[in-house]
């Protein structure tokens, strides 16, 4: 959405707007993608294919006559034959510094792997995923305690800045090549991914939290349930893996397989979220 707003205001002509179909969500009701309701906000024409690669959706986008093509985020393979619509190609923003991680995650594989930096990546689109050869590339540190929301948030931030950049200089930039040899994949997120236990380290688990959020978000066994864990941080401290070492102002402290983790916001099944220590005392 903010590569669409700054689109906009940078003065580029924008003909068509091609987003995901509305889809249910909270509770079943239907809900418009952000794109989708950004662009009717801009008076923009909007085209929402179940796939891009119809017969029906290509010609669609063909009689659109685009110049230039820009993607974000957009979630399916652009297919051979959209690719050959633009006489100047296809561009990509990517939340990553390509050739790392490649993939639908790479924000949530980033903190995943403890990178300290990271960045937004502009590139010609091939065929093939994440391939292409870069136009420009900027890099930001990664805070401490930042989840992928946020850094999700600051990178979006930051491609539509250097994708405005880029297309103002489009035909004086030359694109290189990438490294294919060190490229790292960051593959789609399940749920499995975020169903821990005790004995990993303090601080793998701080990374997952702090990577998956907010899907499918980090779940832990505390007493007989297990909670979804919003907010917490590692600790130095030492026991056997799962037990509670502390119950405090600050949260609850839980041995890890190495080092302690404090829980500080925590969401048992069916609840609201809550601080942890009052799921103990209900428990004690």
């Amino acid at each position: 959405m903010p590569s669409l707003r700054a689109l906009f205001q940078a003065g580029h002509q924008v003909r068509l707007v091609v987003t995901q179909p509305d889809r249910p969500g909270h509770r079943l009701r239907v809900t418009q993608p952000p794109v989708k309701l950004a662009a009717e906000e801009l008076d923009l024409e909007v085209f929402q294919p179940e796939k891009i690669r119809t017969p029906e959706s290509v010609a669609r986008l063909r009689s659109a006559s685009p110049e230039l093509m820009v993607v974000v985020a957009y979630g399916q393979i652009i297919p051979r034959s959209v690719l050959e619509i633009p006489p100047r190609g296809i561009v990509n923003v990517h939340g990553s510094l390509l050739p790392r991680h490649r993939g639908a995650a790479p924000i949530n594989h980033a903190i995943l792997a403890g990178d300290t930096v990271t960045g937004v990546t502009v590139m010609c689109l091939d065929e093939l995923l994440d391939h292409g050869p870069v136009l420009a590339a900027r890099k930001t540190e990664i805070g401490p305690d930042e989840d992928a929301a946020a850094l999700g948030e600051r990178l979006a931030v930051m491609g539509a800045e250097l994708l405005v950049d880029v297309l103002g200089r489009f035909d004086e930039l030359r694109p290189v090549e990438q490294d294919h040899a060190a490229a790292t994949l960051a593959p789609k997120l399940s749920r499995t991914d975020g169903e821990l236990e005790w004995d990993l380290s303090a601080d793998e688990i701080d990374r997952r939290v702090r990577a998956l959020q907010p899907w499918p978000g980090v779940t832990l066994p505390l007493y007989s349930t297990r909670v979804k864990v919003l907010r917490g941080r590692p600790l130095r401290g030492s026991g056997q893996p799962g037990e509670v070492l502390a119950a405090g102002s600050r949260g609850v402290e839980v041995a890890a397989g190495r080092g302690s983790y404090l829980l500080e916001e925590v969401q048992p099944p069916g609840r609201r979220p809550m601080s942890p220590r009052t799921l103990v005392k209900s428990r004690a």
